[in-house]
């Protein structure tokens, strides 16, 4: 796994250091202390870490195989989402993030009801923002294993998800990696066959138009132009000093 940057804008991952041909991009959303960081962090490097500083909005990109093909994944997580009186308040980040994702991981915390009932606040925000294509949406119920804290019923997810047409799986990020990777995973293969493959030409001719970064990047020098620069004022030098 590789963490690309701390995130304050949604840039693609530059082409130069990104050998596949195809790149999933998918962003993790939800309320806070949820654990969509254990979550994202499980996935990518099987590891699980108690205790992490508050989430700025990090960006990671990991080179998968997915049915023989080598695929980039780019998981944003993002900022807790809140509510208040005026509705659901969540950064201009997490909004940026739906709009670049080709996917979008739902989670809740199965200890906090709270977290469950921005659900369906944060679907209505995602379809909202694709309203020109269908964006795939997963739900994730998240620290299955606290059951002596548990305050979500465990019907109530999969009743949610099939209400919103989401697939739901429920898991603990801190103690069993094959449910988090087997959701992530299935995620990843179903995109992979949705996005028709680029041929090689093709994505050889359009990969600096698509994948250039919002801050152009200067253009190198040319170097024969600056030798013929050089040379030019040397001999400018030489005749005044011969003139003199």
């Amino acid at each position: 796994m590789r963490l690309i940057q701390n995130m304050s804008t949604i840039a693609e991952y530059p082409s130069a250091e990104c050998p596949s041909k195809r790149v999933i991009k998918i962003a993790v959303i939800g309320g806070s202390g949820v654990g969509k960081t254990a979550l994202v962090v499980r996935f990518l490097t099987k590891r699980f870490i108690g205790d992490y500083e508050r989430n700025v909005g990090n960006l990671y990109n990991r080179e998968v195989q997915i049915d023989g093909e080598q695929v980039a994944i780019q998981v944003q997580d993002t900022p807790g989402v809140e509510v208040n009186t005026n509705g659901l308040s969540c950064t201009d980040q997490v909004s940026r993030s739906i709009q670049w994702a080709d996917a979008v991981v739902m989670v809740y915390s199965v200890t906090d009801c709270r977290s469950f009932d921005l659900i369906g606040q944060l679907h209505q925000l995602v379809t909202r923002t694709h309203t020109d294509r269908s964006v795939p949406i997963i739900l994730v119920a998240n620290k299955a294993d606290l059951l002596h804290v548990r305050h979500v019923n465990a019907q109530e997810g999969p009743l949610l998800a099939s209400a919103l047409g989401c697939s739901f799986y429920e898991v603990s990020a801190s103690e069993d990696y094959s449910q988090v990777h087997g959701a992530f995973h299935r995620l990843c293969v179903d995109l992979a066959k949705q996005q028709p493959q680029t041929p090689v030409n093709a994505a050889s001719s359009g990969t600096e138009k698509k994948r250039s970064p919002l801050i152009p990047r200067p253009k190198s020098p040319n170097m024969q132009d600056l030798k013929r620069r050089f040379k030019q004022v040397l001999s400018a030098k030489v005749r005044t000093v011969t003139s003199v």
